[in-house]
């Protein structure tokens, strides 16, 4: 877990150094991955209950509708704004998904819920440069916003997919999100101009059979070995890995405030992740 959370933190540093445009790497991703996934299953034994994916194929299509374009927006946002902010800003799903949940998922906000959503919003203003005058760019922050938004959107939809394994609904959902995305180049993109110089392509690879392929089944062989606590606190090397290398390898480093927000962000997410599980022990005790 580990392992493929440090993985996942450095894929900002391949797409920033890549040619071709967010919705392509988007396509090139899911393709990758959702062939590597199909190879894990069909070499593990791990069957694809076709039956239970019919019955969820209204969930998973705009699932992986959303993940898609949620990937084209985190691409934008790095390009934009750099890797450190689109990430931070991407890290404000789980307070969408919050601020969402007593709609669609008819769950109450607690005290810790609102006060982790409050310290996160204020995390993304101070990390977005407004206050100590360096402000980012706001078509990036906005790009990495809207991918929060998509992502949350995936979360809270697979929360209604039933008598399907995660491998097997993120199977659905790349291949859903491959799919989309050959007429959204067609009609978006002139691709007689696509340039394949030799690190574009190289790199578009490692993102989608390192990044995607091969780090999906490491996290799926493990994430069900773990507790949940412990998959929550793992979760926040990705973003971590992603702060570090930006300022070390890209150069973009975030000054005072923008680390005071930085932490708010991340303290806040994973405090509200983990309440549920300290909560259930106290009232065990």
């Amino acid at each position: 877990m580990a392992a493929a959370m440090l993985v996942f933190g450095t894929i900002g540093l391949f797409v920033k150094n890549i040619g071709f445009p967010s919705s392509f790497i988007s396509f090139a991703r899911a393709l990758t991955g959702s062939i590597f996934i199909a190879l894990f299953m069909l070499f593990s034994g791990h069957g694809l209950d076709k039956k239970s994916v019919l019955k969820n194929l209204k969930l998973l299509i705009p699932s992986g509708i959303a993940m898609a374009f949620n990937w084209i927006c985190l691409f934008e946002a790095y390009r934009f704004t750099g890797v450190a902010v689109g990430t931070l800003c991407y890290y404000m799903a789980p307070v969408i998904v919050v601020v969402l949940s007593p709609v669609f998922l008819k769950e109450n906000l607690t005290a810790i819920n609102i006060t982790s959503v409050l310290a996160a919003v204020v995390g993304a203003v101070l990390i977005s440069g407004v206050v100590s005058g360096s402000a980012k760019s706001a078509k990036g922050i906005l790009f990495g916003l809207a991918a929060a938004a998509l992502y949350s959107t995936v979360v809270m939809i697979n929360k209604f997919v039933k008598n399907l394994s995660p491998i097997e609904t993120t199977f659905v959902q790349l291949l859903t999100a491959a799919v989309t995305m050959i007429p959204y180049i067609l009609l978006t993109e002139d691709v007689t101009t696509f340039v394949f110089d030799r690190r574009s392509v190289i790199f578009t690879l490692i993102v989608g059979v390192f990044h995607t392929g091969i780090v999906y089944m490491i996290y799926f062989s493990s994430v069900q070995k773990i507790p949940a606590q412990t998959t929550a606190v793992f979760s926040y090397i990705d973003p971590v890995t992603a702060i570090i290398l930006s300022a070390v390898v890209l150069g973009e480093k975030l000054d005072a405030v923008q680390l005071i927000g930085t932490f708010l962000i991340l303290a806040a997410t994973l405090f509200n992740e983990l309440a549920p599980i300290i909560r259930k022990k106290g009232s065990s005790l």
